[in-house]
């Protein structure tokens, strides 16, 4: 009878696990898959252009992943709120989100709009990048502003399980933008041949229509997340202590973990054009399997963060052992296509043989190490912050990022000369490092906690 039992709850969990992970990953494929479009489109002009697009994108990378930690801290509470259905609480949630992503994505509008030089400065002193870039990050802008309304909504669409609508806005957004950039970067149908900046007016257009579709589905459709503007609001000192409690370790992680990886970035741009065009093109190329990999992440704060606020912490720690075992399995699996595509699509780009050479190595190194990098990212989002252990995560995250992996990006690349791949490989020994200490955490079960409870 209990292995019957245990049988049925296994099916349950695949079929809820597709309900809702399988919507995040779709999103993340078909994101990434026109991403490598626009690389494309991109490369196709020179190594240099996809070089100035790869750096220049590194800020709205930034923003971006400030946007994701504060939301995914508030993303805590709207799990725990949705496990007891307490939909006014998720609403205040909302809007004290979207209050604060707004705040700094106009600092961020007015610093890229005004000073785009000084900004791609800071990550390569090769001036054909900066001229190309510049006027990408100025066009770009309005970005910041659409990305602080549109992250908010779509992380509470995905805690109350309604992941099906961010995709299918995504969908139509990501399709919008494949479109506007085959227009304005070769000048298709009359339109003015922009080249780098045609990449950059088609996203600012195509994300400013995904907030439109956003803002229509939720409240012109009546959304059980919709309610009078008041409800968004009103926030008591007891709701914004706890939320800015457990938000800032995941802001602060995920602002300073891509500040890290920019640093990457800057380590790597500056030994040349082909060699930082290798690992912008492999970047895009991984986004394909890695991104849809960590919708695993996204399920487990969902599904055992509902489990945490239902008071359910046994089922909730072996709920979360489960799915963590399936994201190694996961790993190796696309790890392994990840090397087996990595020369086929390689020829899609207008490499240099020497430039797909490194990407082919870049690639291999990411494949291999691929089941490693999902494990430790799922245990941060995932397990991690549905128990709102977010600040561990951030020590953790942040401290081999910058202690291990950016000391090495740069002896790597600037000091010992390595070529580019082995710079790639020597940054994953952080990676390695991180492995040990989440492992420890995870077991301790210091993670699993009610973050809810008596709240006002």
């Amino acid at each position: 009878m209990t292995e019957e039992r245990l049988d049925r709850n296994t099916k349950l969990l695949y079929r809820t696990l597709v309900r809702v992970a399988l919507p995040i990953a779709l999103q993340s494929l078909i994101g990434s898959s026109l991403n490598l479009v626009d690389n494309m489109m991109v490369g196709s002009l020179g190594e240099t252009p996809l070089a100035a697009v790869g750096v220049g994108i590194q800020v709205f990378l930034i923003f971006w992943m400030i946007c994701y930690g504060f939301c995914s801290g508030c993303a805590t509470f709207m799990a725990q709120f949705w496990g007891v259905k307490d939909l006014p609480h998720i609403r205040k949630t909302i809007g004290f989100a979207l209050t604060c992503c707004t705040t700094v994505g106009l600092i961020f509008f007015l610093i890229c709009f005004f000073t785009p030089g000084t900004v791609l400065r800071i990550y390569t002193d090769i001036p054909d990048i900066i001229e190309l870039g510049s006027p990408y990050v100025k066009v770009g802008a309005p970005c910041f502003l659409f990305t602080a309304i549109a992250v908010p909504f779509e992380t509470a669409l995905r805690a109350t399980q309604q992941t099906h609508i961010p995709l299918f806005v995504s969908i139509a957004a990501f399709s919008l933008n494949t479109f506007l950039n085959y227009v304005f970067i070769f000048g298709n149908f009359g339109a003015p041949r922009l080249e780098v900046t045609g990449a950059a007016l088609a996203t600012s257009i195509a994300r400013g229509v995904q907030v439109l579709a956003i803002i229509f589905v939720v409240f012109v459709r009546k959304n059980k997340i919709a309610g009078r503007l008041s409800g968004f609001f009103g926030w008591g000192r007891d709701f914004i202590r706890r939320v800015v409690k457990n938000s800032l370790p995941t802001t602060c992680n995920e602002m300073l973990w891509a500040l890290g990886f920019s640093m990457y970035v800057a380590a790597f741009a500056r030994i040349g054009d082909t060699e930082y065009a290798a690992v912008q093109a492999s970047n895009t190329i991984q986004n394909l399997l890695q991104m849809a990999g960590f919708s695993i992440g996204d399920a487990l704060l969902i599904l055992v963060g509902q489990r945490l606020g239902e008071g359910k912490l046994d089922e909730a720690y072996g709920l979360a052992k489960r799915l963590l075992r399936i994201a190694i399995i996961v790993g190796i699996v696309f790890g392994g296509l990840l090397i087996l595509i990595a020369k086929p699509i390689l020829t899609l780009f207008a490499f240099t043989p020497e430039g797909s050479r490194y990407a082919f190595f870049i690639l291999i190194v990411y494949g291999a190490t691929m089941a490693l990098t999902l494990y430790n990212g799922i245990n941060i989002t995932g397990v991690l912050r549905c128990g709102g252990d977010t600040r561990f995560a951030m020590f953790i995250d942040v401290g081999s990022v910058w202690c291990i992996g950016v000391p090495l990006a740069f002896l790597s690349a600037l000091v010992f000369h390595w070529p580019i791949y082995f710079c790639v490989l020597a940054v994953k020994v952080e990676e390695m490092v991180k492995c040990g200490i989440l492992t420890y955490r995870f077991r301790s079960k210091k993670w699993v906690r009610n973050v809810i409870h008596g709240i006002e």
